[in-house]
């Protein structure tokens, strides 16, 4: 059944002020409308707590850390030193050393020349003397890595002779384990004279 507005009314209700009571009566019941949704669905309106964080950077000083810097730079120089084995190392020592150390190594070196060295005939039937140094060097192993005349006889025919019997006479033995070098650097002198028997002989 609908509902009908009674007839006294209609002639002291004017439509204007009937349209301004329905929209009043509309958007009131729109307002009711929208809280109602509001309460059914509470995360529309929940605002989400909004949250500051600081952060700090700590630099130290700069005194400080070039200390520290240049301290590590130390102990790794130190830590490079200490890491350095004994055997990069080289030793000199002379053919005729006394050094314990060396004594029977050095022998062993000197006997080996020996066997190669000889006096030149052509220098010894001219009565050619002199005396020279020479310097070599031995790897770990034995293995002739360098020669050459420290100081001449003023003979070539007397270096050549001092060197070829050098030469000839590597590989040497094995440098001694007790003797911590990866190189080892001879000093050796080789000393050519003629005797005055050889002398008689000669003229």
């Amino acid at each position: 059944m609908a509902l009908r507005m009674p007839a006294k009314w209609r002639s002291k209700v004017s439509p204007p002020l009937i349209m301004r009571i329905s929209l009043i009566i509309s958007l009131f019941i729109h307002f009711s409308l929208i809280i109602s949704f509001q309460d059914a669905f509470p995360l529309y309106r929940v605002q989400e707590d909004l949250r500051s964080y600081e952060i700090e950077f700590i630099r130290p000083p700069v005194d400080d850390l070039d200390l520290e810097e240049k301290g590590q730079v130390d102990i790794a120089d130190r830590k490079d030193e200490s890491k350095t084995p004994a055997d990069e190392s080289e030793e000199t020592i002379s053919l005729d050393t006394d050094d314990k150390r060396y004594l029977s190594y050095a022998q062993a070196i000197k006997e080996r020349i020996m066997m190669h060295w000889a006096y030149p005939p052509d220098a010894r039937n001219n009565l050619i003397e002199g005396r020279l140094l020479a310097l070599f060097s031995l790897s770990k192993e034995g293995v002739l890595t360098r020669f050459e005349i420290t100081r001449s006889s003023d003979h070539e025919i007397l270096d050549r002779e001092a060197e070829r019997a050098v030469r000839n006479a590597a590989p040497f033995p094995p440098i001694p384990d007790h003797i911590r070098v990866s190189r080892l650097n001879i000093e050796a002198s080789f000393d050519y004279h003629i005797t005055t028997k050889r002398h008689e002989k000669t003229e």
